[in-house]
């Protein structure tokens, strides 16, 4: 069943959450890896179909980002008794297999997809490097048997446009996700 984000201006700030970041295998603070420029939040996991879609052009997207000052955080917020592929475990092989340039975070409480009203992955949410919402929805036009290229344009957008110091008089820009639900527990 696909999942859509919400299509309500959401208010919230950037905001600091201490979770397990998977390649380390230790708890970190989120805002260890926050940018004075721009910061991208993802919800994303291992066995979605819709984030299988676009993962080699978040790799490739975030690389060329992060060269910019960018930084990109991931969090799986699943509930892992019922999907056990998106175990912090299987989290670390994906990680590996795909190349993750990114922190992948487990939000184990799953209190850091109820902050940011998550709904689905894939899932974005941009932030200016002052903790304001700029941008929430989707990567771009593309899913899964719809022949739309992946391009990773609305991201790619936003982020150009705060690089170049637009003060987005209308924020958030909001353009509706499509994905897997956030399996809640």
């Amino acid at each position: 069943m696909v999942t859509n984000s919400s299509s309500e201006k959401v208010k919230i700030k950037l905001k600091n959450f201490k979770l397990l970041e998977i390649y380390s295998g230790k708890k970190k603070s989120m805002k260890e890896f926050f940018s004075d420029k721009a910061t991208v939040i993802m919800f994303i996991c291992n066995h979605c179909p819709y984030v299988k879609h676009i993962n080699n052009e978040l790799v490739r997207l975030t690389k060329e980002y992060l060269l910019k000052g960018v930084s990109f955080l991931a969090i799986n917020s699943n509930n892992v008794e019922k999907y056990p592929e998106d175990s912090p475990k299987n989290m670390k092989k994906t990680y590996d297999k795909l190349g993750y340039v990114f922190p992948y975070f487990f939000d184990e409480t799953q209190e850091v997809a109820k902050y940011y009203k998550a709904e689905c992955t894939p899932e974005f949410f941009i932030f200016s490097g002052k903790g304001d919402l700029y941008y929430h929805g989707q990567l771009d036009d593309s899913r899964p048997g719809n022949r739309i290229p992946v391009t990773g344009k609305d991201i790619s957008n936003i982020l150009k446009r705060i690089l170049n110091g637009d003060s987005f008089k209308e924020k958030p820009i909001v353009k509706v996700s499509s994905g897997c639900n956030i399996k809640w527990k």
